[in-house]
């Protein structure tokens, strides 16, 4: 694997702590904010809402720039705006920050799964997509965690600033070992929004929002499930979510392999399995080691549809690829959004707290039958060309009887 992806991973790295670094952070931002913590969740939202929309956005701005420089521009904005909030003065001006920062998340992911696809063989193009996101995925295991302690313990906005110095670290990595790629030719934003265009993009984008919504429907509430059901202590949580982490890094690496070998295969497998322990996790959320076995699980199975999703849409919009593959990282922002709201009305509702695990374990199953149909669909659309092929032996064969 060439050296550039390791400057990519670097850059994602810093890009996952950010995002998920703040769940753990939210009672000191809003003790030192004065405001409320349903309020303070807002830096959640908000960040989760300027990737869906700085995914398409940002990446047709970067149509007319080479992709180097391109990721160069979007580290420098991840930094920008991880500096505002270290040092924001009042709540609005950090959200602000958070939001600038996210900008950059979505074609950051887009344009260097694109670039890392690129630096490979063909056959090993999932794998190298799965390299960039092993960055993404350690965050969850060294930098979500660590970022928590120094904030808790020294102070939230260091751990901003340290992000921010991850994020320089990121840029000089990509300056120094990300080959100048040439601009594609003819790209044109009209030649990229035709991909939208193709049923089988998405479909891809479309388990992507419900696959991966399935995994957040949980892991968006496990903090409460983890302490009023199984009985954990507030402060095993952090190494609950190192658990889950792990289990992110694991799945993503094998989903990476075996998409490049059988790429549909790989998603019945992995999206089966996943809303199966989905499920099974309202019932063995009741017992410590089996609950903390599950969180495992759902970091593999879950993780281990990112290679295969991200590659489908690649693979499909053809000629096209970096818009529909920046969308598609929205896409799963999307999936984290509307997985945290219907598990939180599920529990409003009175079901428990384990109830956003039947949420999605259902959306789990519904991304299942989108990759069915998804293969259905493409067989279909194979499947006159085969009997073209055919037709013209049957004539002659016909001739000969007669």
């Amino acid at each position: 694997m060439p050296l550039a992806l390791l400057a990519l991973a670097i850059g994602a790295f810093g890009i996952g702590t950010t995002e998920f670094v703040i769940m753990g952070l939210l009672p000191e931002v809003a003790g030192d904010f004065g405001v409320s913590i349903p309020t303070a969740g807002l830096l959640v939202t908000g960040y989760a809402l300027g990737v869906v929309m700085g995914a398409p956005l940002m990446t047709v701005l970067g149509t007319k720039v080479p992709r180097k420089r391109m990721l160069m521009l979007l580290m420098g904005l991840f930094i920008a705006g991880n500096l505002l909030s270290a040092v924001a003065p009042s709540f609005a001006v950090m959200l602000i920050g958070r939001v600038v920062a996210s900008l950059a998340h979505g074609a950051f992911f887009g344009i260097g799964s694109v670039v890392a696809a690129d630096l490979v063989a063909p056959s090993k193009r999932a794998g190298a997509i799965a390299m960039m996101f092993t960055g993404l995925t350690v965050a969850n295991v060294v930098g979500v965690p660590l970022g928590t302690l120094v904030g808790q313990h020294v102070g939230w906005r260091v751990t901003f600033g340290i992000v921010a110095a991850l994020g320089i670290v990121g840029l000089a990595g990509i300056a120094k070992l990300v080959p100048e790629l040439p601009k594609p030719e003819g790209v044109r934003l009209r030649h990229e929004l035709a991909a939208f265009k193709n049923t089988q993009v998405l479909l891809a984008m479309a388990m992507t929002v419900l696959g991966f919504g399935g995994v957040f429907a949980a892991i968006t509430y496990i903090a409460p499930m983890m302490t009023h059901v199984a009985g954990f202590a507030d402060g095993s949580v952090t190494w609950l979510l190192v658990l889950f982490g792990l289990g992110m890094v694991g799945g993503n690496l094998v989903g990476g392999k075996f998409a490049d070998r059988a790429l549909m295969p790989m998603l019945y497998v992995s999206l089966s399995a996943l809303a199966v322990v989905l499920a099974l996790f309202t019932v063995t959320a009741h017992n410590k080691i089996a609950a903390a076995v599950t969180v495992a699980l759902i970091g593999a199975l879950g993780f281990a549809t990112v290679p295969p999703l991200q590659k489908r849409v690649l693979d499909q919009a053809h000629g096209a690829p970096t818009l529909a593959s920046a969308v598609n990282i929205g896409a799963f922002n999307l999936g984290n959004a509307l997985s945290a709201w219907l598990g939180g009305i599920v529990i409003a509702a009175g079901f428990g707290y384990t109830s956003p695990n039947w949420v999605g374990a259902a959306l789990a199953a519904a991304a299942l039958l989108l990759a069915f149909l998804s293969a259905a669909l493409e067989r279909r659309d194979s499947a006159p060309s085969a009997v073209a092929a055919g037709a013209v032996p049957a004539a002659q064969r016909e001739s000969v009887h007669h």
